[in-house]
C-alpha cells in the first residue's frame, strides 16, 4: 500500500500543497494553510470494479429527467412557507445539497426547523441533526413554532394563544442529536429520509480524518461523506454553516464548490425583518429573494414587503420612494440620503444596501448637471428594510434623496421616483417600467417621476422628466 503523505489545504480558496507555506500561492492569504491529514491510497482493482458494475454508464438518452413539478417522482419539495420555497426555486430539489449560512442569531435553525416541520407535515420523512441542541430543546422550539402557526390560523377567536394547545410534530419529523458522521449516515440509511438537516456542519466529526471538529480536513470530509450519502440513499441535504468575522461562511471554498446551491440568511439580530437571498443555485435563478418578519413565534413571510416602506410613511427631505425589482417581484423601498459639512478633499462617501461606485457618480451628475456644491459633503446613503437595491433604475430615487437632503426639501406627498440617470443628467427607462408603476399605485401612490414614455404606457399619474434639473424642480 502507498505510503500516505501529508496534504495541507488552504482554508480560504480550498487548494491543497505538499507541503505547508507561509503564504498562499494561489489566495495570497497569509497562513491560511492546514493540515488536511494523509493522502488516501487509491482501492484495489477489485473495488473499483465493483463500483463500476453498481454505477455504469448509461448513454444520456436512456436518462429519464425529473419533473420540474410538486408531485411525482423527482419533484421538488415544497414546504409551504412560500418566501423559502421561491429562493430555492420552486421547492427543494431531491438528492441535492444547499447550504444556509448567516450571522449568529439571524434565526437559522428557526428557519431550517420550520421547513422541517412543512416537510413532515406534507407527509415527507426528514432526519434533523440537532449537533447543538439536545432533542428536548429542539422539541421546545419546535411546539412553540406550531403554538404560534395555530394562533396565527385562528387570529379572530376571541382565544389567546394559551388557550390553543399546540398541535404535536408530525411523526414523519426525526430528531437525531448527533455529531459522528458515521452514526448519522446509518441513522438516514435505516430512517430513508427525503431531506436530511444538518444544524451545523461545523460540528459534525469525521473519523476518516485526524484534525477537530470546525478544521479544513473535518469540513471537507463531513460534507463529501455527507453528500455521498444523498446521492446514495436519495435525500436531500440541507447544511447550516458558521460565517467569519468578515460575513464570509466559514471553511474552505471549496464546500460552497460541492453543494448545489448557497444561501445567505442576512438581517439585523435587533431588528425584525430578514431577507434571505441565492448566491449559487444550481436548480434556480440568483436575483430572487424572501422577505421574512422574525417575531417571538418564529418568522413569517413578508410576501408583499409590508415593513419595508412602512404605513405612516411621509415624504421629508433625504428620503424617496422607489419601486424596486427583486427578482421577479416588485417592492416599494425607502432610499435615503443625509448630507453633512464636511472637509474638501477628504469628504466620506458611505452607502448601506446601496451601489457605492453610482452614489459617487450620482454626486458627480448633480454638481455638473443639477448645481449643487457637494464636494465638501459627507453624503450617506440607505435604503431602509434591509433590502439592496443596486439597479440603475434606482438612480433617480437615491439622486432626488441626496438633493433634498441638502437642499432641505421633499417630494410631494404620495409621490414616486423611478429611473436609470446618465452621465450627461439624462434619465432614462428601466426595465419592467409599467410593472413598477402599477405597484406604486397599489400601495397609494398617486404621482410617479420617471422618464418621458409614450402616452399611456405607464398609466395614470405617470409623470415624465427629461433631465435631473427637470426631476429637482419637483422638490418642494
Amino acid at each position: 500500500m502507498a505510503k500516505a503523505a501529508a496534504v495541507f489545504a488552504c482554508n480560504s480558496c480550498g487548494s491543497s500543497f505538499p507541503k505547508w507555506l507561509g503564504r498562499c500561492p494561489d489566495c495570497g492569504g497569509w497562513n491560511t494553510l492546514e493540515s488536511a491529514g494523509g493522502a488516501r491510497a487509491s482501492p484495489g482493482g477489485k473495488r473499483l470494479s465493483a463500483d463500476v458494475m453498481a454505477h455504469p454508464a448509461r448513454p444520456l438518452s436512456e436518462v429519464s429527467g425529473a419533473p420540474e413539478g410538486d408531485t411525482g417522482p423527482g419533484g421538488r419539495l415544497r414546504t409551504g412557507i412560500g418566501e423559502f420555497d421561491r429562493v430555492l426555486g420552486g421547492g427543494l430539489t431531491p438528492a441535492s445539497a444547499v447550504l444556509l449560512g448567516g450571522d449568529p442569531g439571524v434565526g437559522k435553525s428557526t428557519l431550517m426547523l420550520q421547513a422541517a416541520l412543512g416537510w413532515a407535515g406534507q407527509g415527507e420523512r426528514v432526519l434533523y441533526a440537532a449537533c447543538e441542541e439536545s432533542a428536548s430543546q429542539v422539541r421546545r422550539r419546535a411546539d412553540r413554532l406550531l403554538a404560534s402557526a395555530a394562533e396565527s390560523k385562528d387570529n379572530a377567536d376571541s382565544a389567546s394563544a394559551l388557550d390553543i394547545p399546540p398541535q404535536a410534530p408530525p411523526d414523519d419529523l426525526l430528531v437525531c442529536p448527533e455529531t459522528r458522521l458515521g452514526v448519522l449516515l446509518e441513522q438516514a440509511r435505516q430512517a430513508r429520509p427525503a431531506v436530511v438537516v444538518v444544524d451545523s456542519i461545523q460540528m459534525i466529526d469525521a473519523s476518516e480524518a485526524s484534525t477537530t471538529s470546525g478544521a479544513v480536513a473535518q469540513l471537507r470530509t463531513a460534507t463529501l461523506g455527507l453528500i455521498r450519502g444523498g446521492k446514495e440513499l436519495g435525500f436531500a441535504l440541507m447544511l447550516i454553516g458558521h460565517v467569519t468575522k468578515s460575513g464570509g461562511l466559514a471553511g474552505p471554498k471549496l464546500i460552497e464548490h460541492m453543494v448545489d446551491a448557497v444561501l445567505r440568511f442576512d438581517g439585523d439580530r435587533y431588528h425584525a425583518h430578514r431577507v434571505l437571498r441565492a448566491v449559487k443555485n444550481r436548480f434556480g435563478a440568483t436575483h430572487e429573494i424572501g422577505l421574512f418578519e422574525m417575531t417571538g413565534g418564529g418568522l413569517r413571510e413578508a410576501a408583499d414587503g409590508a415593513g419595508l416602506l412602512a404605513d405612516e410613511y411621509q415624504p421629508r427631505p433625504g428620503s424617496v420612494a422607489a419601486p424596486v425589482m427583486q427578482g421577479t417581484r416588485c417592492l416599494m423601498v425607502e432610499v435615503q440620503a443625509l448630507t453633512a459639512s464636511g472637509f474638501l478633499g477628504s469628504a466620506k462617501r458611505k452607502v448601506s444596501g446601496l451601489d457605492s461606485s453610482r452614489l459617487a457618480m450620482l454626486i458627480a451628475v448633480l454638481e455638473r448637471h443639477g448645481g449643487l456644491r457637494l464636494a465638501d459633503q459627507d453624503v450617506f446613503a440607505s435604503s431602509v428594510g434591509g433590502v439592496r437595491a443596486v439597479e440603475p433604475a434606482c438612480d433617480l430615487a437615491l439622486a432626488l434623496a441626496i438633493a433634498g437632503a441638502f437642499l432641505g426639501r421633499s417630494l410631494p406627498e404620495r409621490t414616486a421616483a423611478v429611473g436609470e440617470i446618465g452621465l450627461g443628467g439624462e434619465v432614462r427607462p428601466g426595465p419592467q417600467t409599467e410593472r413598477r408603476a402599477a405597484e406604486a399605485r397599489r400601495l397609494g401612490f398617486e404621482r410617479i417621476l420617471g422618464p418621458p414614455v409614450r402616452r399611456g404606457a405607464s398609466g395614470a399619474g405617470w409623470t415624465g422628466v427629461s433631465t435631473i434639473g427637470q426631476a429637482m424642480e419637483m422638490l418642494t
